[in-house]
Protein backbone atom coordinates (compact mmCIF):
# COMPACT_ATOMS: atom_id res chain seq x y z
CA UNK A 1 0.00 0.00 0.00
CA UNK A 2 3.23 2.39 0.85
CA UNK A 3 4.70 1.90 -2.28
CA UNK A 4 1.46 1.98 -4.53
CA UNK A 5 0.74 5.54 -2.72
CA UNK A 6 4.27 6.62 -3.36
CA UNK A 7 4.26 5.78 -7.26
CA UNK A 8 0.90 7.93 -7.24
CA UNK A 9 2.77 10.83 -5.59
CA UNK A 10 5.67 10.48 -7.84
CA UNK A 11 2.89 10.55 -10.92
CA UNK A 12 1.26 13.19 -9.61
CA UNK A 13 4.40 15.25 -9.29
CA UNK A 14 5.77 14.21 -12.64
CA UNK A 15 2.30 15.20 -14.30
CA UNK A 16 2.27 18.89 -12.20
CA UNK A 17 5.72 19.13 -13.60
CA UNK A 18 5.45 18.60 -16.94
CA UNK A 19 2.29 20.83 -16.67
CA UNK A 20 3.99 23.79 -15.14
CA UNK A 21 6.79 23.38 -17.72
CA UNK A 22 3.96 23.74 -20.66
CA UNK A 23 2.58 26.25 -18.86
CA UNK A 24 6.21 28.09 -19.11
CA UNK A 25 6.47 28.26 -22.70
CA UNK A 26 7.36 31.72 -24.16
CA UNK A 27 5.18 33.71 -26.52
CA UNK A 28 8.78 32.83 -28.78
CA UNK A 29 8.45 29.46 -28.59
CA UNK A 30 4.84 29.55 -28.81
CA UNK A 31 5.27 31.10 -32.15
CA UNK A 32 8.17 28.73 -33.64
CA UNK A 33 5.21 25.86 -32.81
CA UNK A 34 2.32 28.10 -34.49
CA UNK A 35 4.79 28.69 -37.89
CA UNK A 36 5.83 25.26 -37.90
CA UNK A 37 2.81 23.37 -37.47
CA UNK A 38 -0.29 25.89 -38.34
CA UNK A 39 -2.09 26.25 -41.67
CA UNK A 40 -3.54 29.58 -41.42
CA UNK A 41 -5.06 29.67 -44.75
CA UNK A 42 -7.03 26.98 -46.13
CA UNK A 43 -5.56 24.54 -49.12
CA UNK A 44 -5.04 25.70 -52.66
CA UNK A 45 -4.81 22.86 -54.19
CA UNK A 46 -5.77 18.57 -54.16
CA UNK A 47 -3.61 16.11 -52.32
CA UNK A 48 -2.69 14.52 -54.85
CA UNK A 49 -1.05 17.99 -56.67
CA UNK A 50 2.63 17.73 -55.09
CA UNK A 51 3.06 13.68 -56.57
CA UNK A 52 1.43 14.80 -59.88
CA UNK A 53 3.31 17.68 -60.59
CA UNK A 54 5.50 16.52 -62.67
CA UNK A 55 3.05 15.72 -65.50
CA UNK A 56 2.89 19.68 -65.77
CA UNK A 57 7.11 19.49 -66.63
CA UNK A 58 7.71 20.54 -70.70
CA UNK A 59 9.15 17.03 -71.92
CA UNK A 60 8.72 14.75 -69.23
CA UNK A 61 6.78 11.63 -70.03
CA UNK A 62 7.34 9.96 -66.84
CA UNK A 63 7.90 10.58 -63.00
CA UNK A 64 11.47 10.91 -62.33
CA UNK A 65 13.13 7.85 -60.58
CA UNK A 66 14.42 10.91 -58.39
CA UNK A 67 11.20 12.66 -57.78
CA UNK A 68 11.74 14.81 -54.55
CA UNK A 69 15.01 16.16 -55.79
CA UNK A 70 13.82 17.16 -58.90
CA UNK A 71 10.77 18.45 -57.72
CA UNK A 72 13.19 21.02 -55.35
CA UNK A 73 14.89 21.37 -58.21
CA UNK A 74 12.13 22.55 -60.37
CA UNK A 75 10.82 24.89 -57.71
CA UNK A 76 13.76 26.42 -56.12
CA UNK A 77 12.55 24.84 -52.75
CA UNK A 78 14.27 23.34 -49.58
CA UNK A 79 14.35 20.43 -47.18
CA UNK A 80 12.84 21.15 -44.18
CA UNK A 81 14.75 21.74 -40.59
CA UNK A 82 11.71 21.27 -38.64
CA UNK A 83 9.47 18.93 -39.91
CA UNK A 84 11.31 15.97 -42.26
CA UNK A 85 9.22 14.38 -44.55
CA UNK A 86 8.10 14.54 -48.10
CA UNK A 87 7.41 18.22 -48.66
CA UNK A 88 9.31 20.95 -48.46
CA UNK A 89 9.46 23.88 -46.46
CA UNK A 90 6.31 26.51 -48.15
CA UNK A 91 3.96 23.33 -48.70
CA UNK A 92 1.46 21.56 -45.93
CA UNK A 93 -1.14 20.18 -45.67
CA UNK A 94 -4.60 21.65 -44.75
CA UNK A 95 -7.87 21.59 -44.85
CA UNK A 96 -9.85 22.86 -48.98
CA UNK A 97 -13.31 23.34 -48.09
CA UNK A 98 -14.85 19.71 -47.45
CA UNK A 99 -11.46 17.31 -48.02
CA UNK A 100 -7.77 17.81 -47.40
CA UNK A 101 -5.25 19.17 -49.45
CA UNK A 102 -1.79 21.03 -50.28
CA UNK A 103 -1.83 25.03 -48.98
CA UNK A 104 1.41 27.22 -48.71
CA UNK A 105 3.05 28.89 -45.76
CA UNK A 106 5.13 31.59 -44.97
CA UNK A 107 8.64 29.31 -45.60
CA UNK A 108 7.70 29.14 -49.13
CA UNK A 109 9.27 32.43 -49.63
CA UNK A 110 10.55 32.71 -45.94
CA UNK A 111 12.27 29.46 -45.51
CA UNK A 112 15.90 29.45 -47.82
CA UNK A 113 18.84 27.71 -47.93
CA UNK A 114 22.61 28.45 -48.08
CA UNK A 115 25.57 26.45 -48.10
CA UNK A 116 23.09 23.54 -48.41
CA UNK A 117 21.37 24.35 -45.06
CA UNK A 118 18.25 25.34 -44.57
CA UNK A 119 17.15 28.35 -42.51
CA UNK A 120 13.53 29.41 -41.14
CA UNK A 121 13.64 33.26 -41.75
CA UNK A 122 15.98 33.39 -44.78
CA UNK A 123 14.60 34.30 -47.72
CA UNK A 124 14.04 31.90 -50.19
CA UNK A 125 16.89 33.06 -53.39
CA UNK A 126 16.02 29.55 -55.13
CA UNK A 127 12.05 30.40 -55.68
CA UNK A 128 10.32 29.82 -58.44
CA UNK A 129 6.75 31.15 -57.60
CA UNK A 130 5.43 31.56 -60.77
CA UNK A 131 6.03 27.96 -62.20
CA UNK A 132 5.07 26.34 -58.85
CA UNK A 133 1.72 28.03 -59.11
CA UNK A 134 1.23 27.81 -62.54
CA UNK A 135 1.97 23.79 -62.48
CA UNK A 136 -0.17 23.09 -59.74
CA UNK A 137 -3.04 24.84 -60.98
CA UNK A 138 -2.76 23.13 -64.04
CA UNK A 139 -2.65 19.97 -63.01
CA UNK A 140 -5.02 20.87 -60.56
CA UNK A 141 -7.36 22.08 -63.00
CA UNK A 142 -7.52 25.43 -62.28
CA UNK A 143 -6.79 28.55 -63.93
CA UNK A 144 -3.60 30.65 -64.83
CA UNK A 145 -2.74 33.07 -61.49
CA UNK A 146 -4.48 36.18 -62.48
CA UNK A 147 -0.95 38.42 -62.30
CA UNK A 148 2.90 37.56 -62.21
CA UNK A 149 3.77 36.27 -59.26
CA UNK A 150 7.16 35.83 -59.81
CA UNK A 151 9.68 37.48 -62.81
CA UNK A 152 13.09 36.24 -61.76
CA UNK A 153 13.82 33.26 -59.50
CA UNK A 154 14.27 34.02 -56.17
CA UNK A 155 12.52 37.21 -56.13
CA UNK A 156 8.67 37.33 -56.01
CA UNK A 157 5.38 40.17 -55.99
CA UNK A 158 4.52 39.89 -52.36
CA UNK A 159 3.82 43.90 -52.77
CA UNK A 160 1.29 42.63 -55.72
CA UNK A 161 -0.12 40.12 -53.47
CA UNK A 162 -0.99 42.36 -50.82
CA UNK A 163 -2.45 45.04 -53.05
CA UNK A 164 -4.37 42.29 -55.36
CA UNK A 165 -5.96 41.13 -52.09
CA UNK A 166 -7.02 43.48 -50.40
CA UNK A 167 -8.80 44.84 -53.56
CA UNK A 168 -11.56 42.04 -53.27
CA UNK A 169 -12.07 42.93 -49.42
CA UNK A 170 -14.63 45.47 -47.24
CA UNK A 171 -12.64 47.11 -44.92
CA UNK A 172 -14.16 44.58 -42.09
CA UNK A 173 -12.24 41.67 -44.55
CA UNK A 174 -15.40 40.29 -45.58
CA UNK A 175 -15.67 39.67 -49.04
CA UNK A 176 -16.80 42.45 -51.19
CA UNK A 177 -17.97 40.74 -54.01
CA UNK A 178 -16.35 42.65 -56.43
CA UNK A 179 -12.16 43.66 -57.59
CA UNK A 180 -10.80 47.01 -57.05
CA UNK A 181 -8.35 47.94 -58.85
CA UNK A 182 -5.58 49.40 -55.52
CA UNK A 183 -3.33 50.37 -58.14
CA UNK A 184 -1.59 46.64 -58.50
CA UNK A 185 1.89 45.94 -60.14
CA UNK A 186 3.81 43.45 -60.59
CA UNK A 187 6.95 44.13 -61.54
CA UNK A 188 8.50 44.91 -58.49
CA UNK A 189 11.44 41.72 -58.55
CA UNK A 190 11.42 42.09 -54.57
CA UNK A 191 14.04 40.35 -53.19
CA UNK A 192 12.50 38.53 -49.40
CA UNK A 193 14.80 40.49 -46.19
CA UNK A 194 15.58 37.69 -42.87
CA UNK A 195 13.27 37.72 -40.84
CA UNK A 196 15.97 38.26 -38.38
CA UNK A 197 16.85 41.89 -39.05
CA UNK A 198 13.28 42.56 -37.96
CA UNK A 199 14.56 43.19 -34.11
CA UNK A 200 16.76 46.52 -34.93
CA UNK A 201 13.86 48.06 -36.86
CA UNK A 202 11.05 50.52 -36.03
CA UNK A 203 9.74 50.18 -39.37
CA UNK A 204 9.35 47.29 -41.79
CA UNK A 205 9.53 47.09 -45.66
CA UNK A 206 11.77 48.24 -48.52
CA UNK A 207 10.43 51.59 -48.17
CA UNK A 208 9.91 51.88 -44.29
CA UNK A 209 6.22 51.83 -44.53
CA UNK A 210 4.66 50.06 -41.78
CA UNK A 211 5.14 50.11 -38.06
CA UNK A 212 7.83 47.17 -36.79
CA UNK A 213 5.41 46.64 -33.35
CA UNK A 214 2.31 45.88 -36.14
CA UNK A 215 1.19 42.43 -35.59
CA UNK A 216 -1.48 42.33 -38.21
CA UNK A 217 0.56 43.42 -40.82
CA UNK A 218 2.53 40.12 -41.04
CA UNK A 219 -1.15 38.43 -41.62
CA UNK A 220 -1.68 40.06 -45.16
CA UNK A 221 -1.03 36.84 -46.66
CA UNK A 222 -4.00 35.22 -45.18
CA UNK A 223 -6.47 36.70 -47.41
CA UNK A 224 -7.62 33.41 -49.45
CA UNK A 225 -10.73 33.77 -50.02
CA UNK A 226 -12.19 31.02 -47.91
CA UNK A 227 -10.77 32.76 -44.95
CA UNK A 228 -13.21 35.51 -43.47
CA UNK A 229 -13.05 38.05 -40.75
CA UNK A 230 -13.27 35.66 -37.99
CA UNK A 231 -10.28 33.51 -39.30
CA UNK A 232 -7.84 36.54 -38.73
CA UNK A 233 -9.24 37.75 -35.65
CA UNK A 234 -8.90 33.80 -34.53
CA UNK A 235 -5.18 33.71 -35.62
CA UNK A 236 -4.03 36.84 -33.88
CA UNK A 237 -3.22 36.15 -30.84
CA UNK A 238 -1.04 33.14 -32.42
CA UNK A 239 0.52 35.85 -34.62
CA UNK A 240 1.81 38.18 -31.61
CA UNK A 241 3.64 35.20 -30.67
CA UNK A 242 5.35 34.77 -33.98
CA UNK A 243 6.28 38.38 -34.21
CA UNK A 244 7.99 37.59 -30.86
CA UNK A 245 10.21 34.62 -32.41
CA UNK A 246 10.75 36.33 -35.31
CA UNK A 247 12.51 38.96 -32.72
CA UNK A 248 14.19 36.35 -31.48
CA UNK A 249 16.02 34.94 -34.34
CA UNK A 250 19.71 35.17 -34.98
CA UNK A 251 21.52 35.02 -38.06
CA UNK A 252 24.05 31.75 -39.18
CA UNK A 253 27.58 32.92 -38.49
CA UNK A 254 30.21 32.40 -41.31
CA UNK A 255 31.03 29.49 -41.31
CA UNK A 256 34.93 29.33 -43.35
CA UNK A 257 38.14 31.26 -42.26
CA UNK A 258 38.22 35.14 -41.47
CA UNK A 259 41.21 37.38 -42.16
CA UNK A 260 40.82 38.99 -38.47
CA UNK A 261 43.66 41.72 -39.40
CA UNK A 262 41.67 42.52 -42.68
CA UNK A 263 38.22 42.20 -41.08
CA UNK A 264 39.94 45.00 -38.16
CA UNK A 265 40.91 47.27 -41.34
CA UNK A 266 37.49 46.93 -42.59
CA UNK A 267 35.74 47.78 -39.56
CA UNK A 268 37.33 51.37 -39.15
CA UNK A 269 36.83 51.69 -43.19
CA UNK A 270 33.22 51.00 -42.48
CA UNK A 271 32.49 53.18 -39.88
CA UNK A 272 33.81 55.47 -41.68
CA UNK A 273 31.43 55.23 -44.53
CA UNK A 274 28.83 52.66 -44.13
CA UNK A 275 27.50 53.06 -40.23
CA UNK A 276 25.49 56.25 -40.68
CA UNK A 277 22.91 54.80 -42.99
CA UNK A 278 23.29 51.02 -41.93
CA UNK A 279 24.64 50.91 -38.10
CA UNK A 280 27.11 49.75 -35.64
CA UNK A 281 27.81 45.95 -34.73
CA UNK A 282 28.63 44.81 -31.50
CA UNK A 283 27.75 44.57 -28.22
CA UNK A 284 26.63 48.09 -28.49
CA UNK A 285 25.09 48.27 -31.41
CA UNK A 286 23.41 51.16 -33.25
CA UNK A 287 20.71 51.19 -35.93
CA UNK A 288 19.25 54.67 -37.92
CA UNK A 289 16.38 53.35 -39.35
CA UNK A 290 17.74 55.96 -42.22
CA UNK A 291 15.14 56.16 -45.18
CA UNK A 292 17.31 57.41 -48.33
CA UNK A 293 16.09 59.59 -51.28
CA UNK A 294 15.25 58.31 -54.26
CA UNK A 295 17.63 61.26 -55.96
CA UNK A 296 20.62 59.87 -53.20
CA UNK A 297 20.08 56.29 -53.05
CA UNK A 298 19.90 56.04 -57.40
CA UNK A 299 18.56 52.40 -57.21
CA UNK A 300 15.57 51.23 -59.13
CA UNK A 301 11.81 53.03 -58.35
CA UNK A 302 9.67 50.58 -59.68
CA UNK A 303 9.15 48.86 -55.93
CA UNK A 304 9.03 52.18 -54.50
CA UNK A 305 6.03 53.58 -56.57
CA UNK A 306 4.32 50.02 -56.53
CA UNK A 307 2.22 50.55 -53.49
CA UNK A 308 0.51 54.11 -53.80
CA UNK A 309 -2.00 56.18 -52.60
CA UNK A 310 -5.27 53.95 -53.09
CA UNK A 311 -3.59 51.05 -51.65
CA UNK A 312 -2.96 53.35 -48.96
CA UNK A 313 -6.35 54.89 -48.33
CA UNK A 314 -7.87 51.30 -48.33
CA UNK A 315 -5.25 49.50 -46.52
CA UNK A 316 -5.75 52.44 -44.00
CA UNK A 317 -9.90 51.72 -43.30
CA UNK A 318 -9.39 48.35 -43.03
CA UNK A 319 -8.65 46.34 -40.20
CA UNK A 320 -5.31 45.86 -41.10
CA UNK A 321 -4.88 49.90 -39.55
CA UNK A 322 -7.29 49.51 -36.70
CA UNK A 323 -4.46 47.69 -34.06
CA UNK A 324 -3.93 50.44 -32.52
CA UNK A 325 -3.73 54.17 -32.13
CA UNK A 326 -0.70 56.51 -32.14
CA UNK A 327 1.17 54.97 -34.48
CA UNK A 328 2.34 57.43 -37.41
CA UNK A 329 -0.90 58.77 -37.64
CA UNK A 330 -3.43 57.81 -35.40
CA UNK A 331 -4.79 54.72 -36.70
CA UNK A 332 -2.75 54.46 -40.02
CA UNK A 333 -0.18 51.97 -40.23
CA UNK A 334 1.23 53.08 -43.31
CA UNK A 335 3.53 56.57 -44.03
CA UNK A 336 4.68 57.64 -47.27
CA UNK A 337 8.52 57.73 -47.41
CA UNK A 338 10.92 59.82 -50.01
CA UNK A 339 13.44 56.48 -50.59
CA UNK A 340 14.50 53.09 -49.82
CA UNK A 341 15.25 52.07 -45.99
CA UNK A 342 19.08 51.20 -45.71
CA UNK A 343 18.55 47.94 -44.06
CA UNK A 344 20.63 45.89 -41.15
CA UNK A 345 23.60 43.64 -42.52
CA UNK A 346 22.92 41.08 -39.57
CA UNK A 347 23.85 38.07 -41.45
CA UNK A 348 24.72 39.85 -44.30
CA UNK A 349 27.18 36.68 -45.84
CA UNK A 350 24.15 34.45 -46.64
CA UNK A 351 21.62 36.84 -47.68
CA UNK A 352 22.77 37.19 -51.32
CA UNK A 353 21.05 38.60 -53.68
CA UNK A 354 21.27 41.88 -52.58
CA UNK A 355 19.73 45.62 -53.18
CA UNK A 356 15.81 45.60 -52.69
CA UNK A 357 15.52 43.79 -56.25
CA UNK A 358 17.93 40.93 -55.74
CA UNK A 359 19.46 42.36 -58.67
CA UNK A 360 23.42 42.36 -57.59
CA UNK A 361 24.62 38.93 -56.47
CA UNK A 362 27.64 39.20 -54.84
CA UNK A 363 28.57 42.15 -52.11
CA UNK A 364 31.68 42.79 -54.06
CA UNK A 365 29.28 44.13 -56.51
CA UNK A 366 27.26 45.98 -53.79
CA UNK A 367 31.09 47.68 -53.32
CA UNK A 368 31.90 48.19 -57.05
CA UNK A 369 29.23 49.33 -59.33
CA UNK A 370 31.29 48.87 -62.10
CA UNK A 371 31.18 44.93 -61.36
CA UNK A 372 27.62 44.51 -61.55
CA UNK A 373 26.69 42.19 -64.07
CA UNK A 374 23.60 43.08 -66.71
CA UNK A 375 22.43 39.73 -67.87
CA UNK A 376 23.37 36.38 -65.89
CA UNK A 377 22.05 33.60 -64.78
CA UNK A 378 23.21 31.42 -61.89
CA UNK A 379 22.47 27.47 -60.84
CA UNK A 380 20.12 28.26 -57.94
CA UNK A 381 21.61 25.33 -55.60
CA UNK A 382 22.44 26.62 -52.49
CA UNK A 383 25.64 24.41 -51.98
CA UNK A 384 29.46 25.35 -51.52
CA UNK A 385 29.95 25.24 -55.34
CA UNK A 386 27.38 27.42 -55.36
CA UNK A 387 28.70 30.24 -53.45
CA UNK A 388 31.08 32.60 -54.21
CA UNK A 389 33.57 32.65 -51.32
CA UNK A 390 35.38 35.32 -52.46
CA UNK A 391 33.01 38.16 -53.78
CA UNK A 392 30.51 36.60 -50.62
CA UNK A 393 26.98 35.59 -52.44
CA UNK A 394 26.47 33.26 -55.59
CA UNK A 395 28.53 32.02 -58.24
CA UNK A 396 26.95 33.49 -61.76
CA UNK A 397 27.27 33.25 -65.43
CA UNK A 398 27.43 36.39 -67.57
CA UNK A 399 25.41 35.82 -70.71
CA UNK A 400 25.88 37.45 -74.10
CA UNK A 401 21.60 37.10 -74.92
CA UNK A 402 18.35 36.43 -73.21
CA UNK A 403 16.86 33.49 -73.58
CA UNK A 404 14.94 33.51 -77.29
CA UNK A 405 11.19 34.44 -76.73
CA UNK A 406 10.41 30.32 -77.40
CA UNK A 407 11.79 29.32 -74.08
CA UNK A 408 9.89 28.23 -71.60
CA UNK A 409 8.44 31.00 -68.91
CA UNK A 410 10.62 28.67 -65.83
CA UNK A 411 13.49 29.02 -68.26
CA UNK A 412 13.52 32.34 -68.90
CA UNK A 413 12.82 33.02 -65.53
CA UNK A 414 16.54 31.53 -64.47
CA UNK A 415 17.78 34.61 -65.91
CA UNK A 416 18.39 38.40 -64.55
CA UNK A 417 18.22 40.91 -67.03
CA UNK A 418 19.40 44.41 -65.35
CA UNK A 419 17.25 46.24 -68.63
CA UNK A 420 13.73 45.26 -67.55
CA UNK A 421 11.71 46.82 -65.54
CA UNK A 422 11.97 46.62 -61.78
CA UNK A 423 15.43 45.04 -62.34
CA UNK A 424 17.97 47.70 -62.24
CA UNK A 425 21.28 47.39 -60.78
CA UNK A 426 22.08 50.85 -60.49
CA UNK A 427 22.86 53.33 -57.82
CA UNK A 428 24.13 52.73 -53.98
CA UNK A 429 27.79 53.89 -55.83
CA UNK A 430 29.28 54.76 -52.49
CA UNK A 431 31.74 51.57 -52.30
CA UNK A 432 32.81 53.04 -55.88
CA UNK A 433 35.59 55.69 -54.11
CA UNK A 434 37.21 52.70 -52.02
CA UNK A 435 40.25 51.23 -54.00
CA UNK A 436 40.15 47.69 -54.45
CA UNK A 437 41.85 46.95 -51.06
CA UNK A 438 39.43 49.07 -48.87
CA UNK A 439 36.41 47.00 -50.84
CA UNK A 440 38.20 43.57 -49.89
CA UNK A 441 38.64 44.72 -46.14
CA UNK A 442 34.88 45.81 -45.64
CA UNK A 443 33.61 42.66 -46.83
CA UNK A 444 36.10 40.39 -44.27
CA UNK A 445 34.55 42.49 -41.87
CA UNK A 446 31.04 42.12 -43.32
CA UNK A 447 31.64 38.22 -42.99
CA UNK A 448 31.54 38.67 -38.89
CA UNK A 449 28.26 40.55 -38.73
Amino acid sequence: MAASMKRLALLTLLLFVSSASAAESTAAQRGKKALEETAFIPAFWKKSVVQDAWKAWPGVKERPANYAEAFRDRYGLHESPYAPGPMPMGLRKAKRIFEDGIGADCMLCHGGSVLGTSYLGLGNASLDIQTLFEDFNKVDGLPKPPFTFGNVRGTNEADGFGVYLLGFRNPDLSLSGKFVDLGLRDDTCADVPAWWLLKKKRTMYYTGATDSRSVRSLMQFMMHPLNGPEAFAKAEPAFRDVQQYLLSLEPPKYPFPIDTERAKAGEAIFRENCAKCHGTYGETWTYPNKVIPLAEIGTDPVRHGSVGVKYGQAYAESWFAKEKDGWFVDGKLLRWTPGYQAPPLDGIWATAPYLHNGSVPTLYGVLNSKSRPKLYTRSFHTGEADYDKDRVGWKITELKAPPPASAPGSEKRKVYDTSKSGRSAAGHTYGDDLTDDERWAVIEYLKRL
